[in-house]
Order: C-alpha cells, then structure tokens, then sequence
C-alpha cells in the first residue's frame, strides 16, 4: 500500500505555489473581462492552489488504500499540470518581455518552453512520482524525451479524429466539440506518458 509522507504534502504544497505562480502570466495575457488580474487576485489564485493541493493529496491518498496505483498516477497527473503550466508560463513571460507573439521569435520561445517544461517533468518524475534513486543520465532522458514525443504525437492524433473525421454528434456545437476532442487527446496521451514512463523509462 502506498504512503504518503510529510514530504510528499511539501511537496505537492510547492506545486500547488508554482502551479499559482505559473498561471498569473498566463492569465495575464489572455485578459479575462470577467477576472482582473491585479496583486489581490493573483494572491488569491496563488493562495487557492497552495491550499487546493494538499486537500487533494490527502483525498487520494484515502483512495489509494483500496486503489494503491492512484496515488502514483496522482502525483504524475499533478506533475503534468505544473509542466502543462511552466510550458505555458515560460512562454508567456517571454512574449510579455519581448512583445514578440508570431513568427521566428514565437518559435524559438515555444522550443525554449518546451525544453524548460520537459526537463523539469523529468527530475519531478524521476525521483518523486516513480521513486527512482539512480542519477539522471543522457540514455534515461532520451527515452523519457522519445515517450513524451509519441504521447505528443497520440494527442494531436486523437483530436484529429475526434474533431476532423468523427465530428461533433448529438448537436454539440463546433467549438463545444473542439474542446472534447482537446479533453480526449489529453486523456490518452496522460495514460501513454503514465505507462511509457513507468515500464520503458523508469522501470525498477
């Protein structure tokens, strides 16, 4: 049965901050009319997954007695959200210093966030999601890299299908139904990356 520790509620109250901190540039340069983002609302959002974090932890943790595979997937999937966050966030931030949003520039931004993104998910993988206690090396982060490509690959496939070959039903508008198949390829790309990860990249 897996144990979550003091450490493990550190931890994922870091990421719950982070997750925070990554989402105001994000927020920010979308500008919602409906939510300013000024020093009091982005301390709130900080304050909220801060708190937010733990009290999930600690739910699945009451799952992962019955469950014990939960509370690793748990902890990937909270992963998945601050690097789906630090990619978004690295690249807004440099869009917001350099007024650069298209073209060359917007491309070398992505790769950069991208890069930052995927190594931090491979450190916060590696030793906390699947407990691994050998040192990184350039083979492991290869194969880490290679299953992040192809689950890439699985989640622009599978919205593809969704959206461009089986298309909206039940009279589910175009845009409701964009937002499925986003929700879809997310979904099937997360298990791919869960299971790559756990039996190709990091297998005991």
């Amino acid at each position: 049965m897996p144990i979550i520790t003091k450490k493990d509620y550190l931890l994922i109250v870091v990421i719950g901050l982070l997750f925070g901190l990554l989402l105001i540039p994000v927020l920010k340069n979308i500008e919602f009319s409906f939510f300013e983002i000024n020093l009091k609302n982005s301390l709130l959002v900080v304050l909220l997954f801060t708190v937010i974090a733990p009290v999930g932890l600690f739910i699945i943790s009451l799952i992962g007695r019955f469950i014990p595979i939960v509370v690793q997937f748990a902890k990937f999937a909270s992963i998945g959200g601050l690097n789906t966050l630090l990619d978004l966030g690295v690249l807004n931030l440099l869009i917001f210093f350099s007024g650069f949003a298209a073209g060359y520039w917007y491309s070398l931004f992505k790769a950069v966030s991208f890069i930052v993104a995927n190594t931090n998910s491979y450190f916060w993988n590696k030793y906390w999601t699947f407990g691994s206690s050998e040192s990184a090396n350039v083979k492991e982060f290869s194969q880490f890299l290679t299953v992040s490509a192809v689950g890439f690959g699985f989640n622009v496939a599978t919205a593809v299908l969704v959206v461009n070959l089986i298309g909206p039903v039940g009279g589910i508008s175009l845009i409701v139904w964009a937002n499925i198949g986003a929700i879809s390829a997310t979904i099937i790309s997360l298990i791919w990356n869960f299971m790559g990860y756990k039996f190709f990249v990091f297998k005991k």
